[in-house]
C-alpha cells in the first residue's frame, strides 16, 4: 500500500463527514449539495492520491479509485445510519465516488 493513501482517504473522510453533519442539520446541504459535493470531495481525494503517491498510472488510478470510494462508503454510511439517505445510495452513491476518484487520480496523474 502506497503511504499516500491513508491521508489522502482521510482528508476526503473528514469533508464527506463535515458535509454529512452539515446535512443532518441543515435541508439546503442535504437536499442539493449531498450528491454533487460527495463526488467533488473523493474526486479531490483522488487527485490528492495521484499528486502525492509519485507513482505510475496504474498505482494512481487504482489509489485514487480506492480513496475516492472509502471516503465516500465512510459518509454514506454515516448518512444512511442518521436516516438522512436511502440505504440503496450506499452502493449506488460509493460506486459513482469511487468513479470520481478514478478521475481525481488520472488529472492528479497528469499535473504530477
Amino acid at each position: 500500500m502506497n503511504p499516500a493513501l491513508l491521508p489522502a482517504a482521510a482528508a476526503g473522510l473528514s469533508a464527506q463527514l463535515a458535509m454529512v453533519i452539515a446535512g443532518h442539520y441543515l435541508p439546503f446541504v442535504r437536499d442539493n449539495l449531498f450528491a454533487v459535493g460527495g463526488m467533488a470531495i473523493s474526486l479531490a481525494a483522488g487527485l490528492w492520491f495521484a499528486r502525492t503517491a509519485h507513482a505510475g498510472w496504474p498505482p494512481s488510478l487504482l489509489g485514487g479509485l480506492v480513496a475516492g470510494g472509502a471516503c465516500a462508503l465512510l459518509g454514506i454510511a454515516v448518512s444512511v445510519a442518521l436516516k438522512d439517505t436511502a440505504a440503496q445510495i450506499l452502493f449506488v452513491g460509493t460506486l459513482g465516488s469511487a468513479v470520481a476518484g478514478l478521475v481525481g487520480g488520472a488529472v492528479g496523474k497528469l499535473l504530477a
